[in-house]
């Protein structure tokens, strides 16, 4: 083999962020017994739908206050096809979430079940101007899919949308409808959706927006309304998943769901959020069991506050990355894209990180390390991409493999110990004697020949 490799490096203590740094070229193995991270294509498992973050109010709003040609820089830093991420696939939210400025639904007025008051307006304030400078920027590939964090109070048993609460059964109905009147306004927004949530972390009882479901009224919600309200207003090409919260639990939820035929044959996957533990072997047992069923991780992002300039939040990225994708996930998408110098605004004073801070006492855009290392993935791993074998004789590096729709081949090795790590990227017969050096992730970039065995 004699084209190059292509080399991109994000390593602490340098001012390395996604930099191209000099190719490798494969040549004869020099010793099989060195260390070395295999990438085979002979056998191929998922394929890639996307990576990306979420659209919410705060990051809306957020970005409102910079200027124009500032905005357009955090934009096409996302979502620029050639010199961005690249991100294809987000999030938002129906109705408020804890990342909006308040509780608000598309319809106040009690009682409304013919939903004859529902209205986006507030989206239409920062939300959706967003998401449609994203679409401009992306283009037409762009997938996004929606997830409530709560109902109208009025639908629920404690009159309230926050600290807990569950959906009253006679609004079954109506909050079916719900779902499929947002699809449908947004749509008339010029925002078509490319999938759904059932519910944001339905067993989280906070003092922001949620609504309790245990498995047993999920599954039953799915089977009785949501899944036929879609069907019945031709949405049945949303992907709708279950579950939207943590791994820790994942299997219990996919268990009661899936193990009900006529419940299951609505739902296309199940996503999850990281706040409860790694749990990353859970996500193998629901592929195994079920393994028609996509996964999908749709949040995540580090709690209590924005760190500025954190390596640690960054590496707890890649090691999520990495590790969803070795266990089945078709897709990783980041919480809050944008948020303010205090990690807000949020109206239940729960502030995170987020991989783009801005100052808006300043002005100052501040990209984070955690910025560089999502790049590592969505700038390389393309929607198509098919996950290929990545074996590593190294307990100090983690690697994820996959072979793109161009035929390029991607391998993301990350180091996050104090320690370079050297070794023999090998690949067929060849193999390129390099290292990741101490607190970095690096992405090797090669073309193959197109020959597979489908597992």
């Amino acid at each position: 083999m004699s084209k190059p490799i292509r080399v991109f490096q994000t390593a602490q203590e340098t001012d390395d962020r996604l930099k191209e740094l000099d190719a490798l070229v494969f040549g004869p193995v020099p010793d099989y017994t060195c260390q070395w991270v295999i990438a085979d294509p002979s056998y191929r498992f998922q394929t890639i739908e996307g990576f990306g973050g979420a659209f919410t109010e705060a990051g809306a709003v957020t970005l409102q206050k910079l200027t124009a040609a500032k905005q357009d820089e955090v934009m096409r830093a996302y979502f620029d096809p050639e010199h961005g991420h690249g991100y294809t696939l987000c999030r938002t939210h129906i109705n408020s979430c804890d990342f909006s400025l308040g509780n608000y639904a598309y319809t106040e007025t009690p009682g409304d079940v013919e939903l004859r008051d529902f209205t986006i307006a507030r989206d239409h304030q920062a939300l959706i101007p967003m998401i449609k400078h994203a679409m401009r920027v992306r283009g037409p590939d762009l997938k996004i899919f929606a997830s409530p964090w709560s109902p109208p109070a009025w639908m629920k048993t404690n009159g309230q949308m926050n600290t807990g609460g569950a959906l009253k059964p006679e609004y079954c109905a109506a909050w079916a409808q719900y779902y499929c009147r947002y699809v449908a306004e947004y749509a008339k927004a010029g925002i078509p959706l490319w999938g759904l949530t059932v519910q944001n972390e339905p067993i989280t009882e906070s003092k922001w927006d949620n609504c309790l479901w245990t498995p047993e009224e999920e599954r039953d919600f799915i089977l009785d309304y949501l899944g036929p309200a879609l069907h019945q207003h031709g949405l049945k090409y949303l992907k709708l998943m279950a579950w939207d919260q943590n791994r820790n639990r994942i299997f219990e939820r996919a268990r009661a769901i899936l193990e009900n035929p006529q419940a299951a044959k609505y739902v296309w996957g199940l996503a999850y959020h990281w706040y409860a533990g790694d749990n990353f072997e859970n996500l193998r047992f629901v592929h195994d069991i079920w393994p028609d069923k996509k996964l999908l991780f749709s949040e995540g992002c580090q709690e209590g506050g924005a760190f500025p300039g954190s390596w640690t939040v960054a590496e707890r990225y890649g090691f999520s990355v990495i590790n969803d994708l070795n266990r089945w996930s078709v897709g990783w998408t980041d919480w809050n894209m944008v948020l303010d110098e205090n990690g807000g605004p949020n109206h239940a004073g729960n502030f995170t990180h987020a991989p783009i801070l801005v100052d808006t006492r300043t002005g100052e855009v501040m990209i984070q390390p955690a910025f560089a290392y999502l790049g590592h993935f969505s700038r390389f791993i393309k929607p198509g991409a098919q996950r290929i074998v990545a074996s590593t004789t190294r307990d100090d590096l983690l690697t994820t493999a996959f072979v793109n729709p161009d035929g390029r081949v991607a391998v993301v090795v990350m180091n996050k110990t104090d320690n370079a790590a050297g070794f023999t990227l090998r690949y067929r017969q060849g193999g390129a004697k390099t290292q990741c050096p101490a607190h970095s992730i690096r992405t090797f970039v090669f073309e193959q020949e197109p020959v597979a065995k489908d597992f």
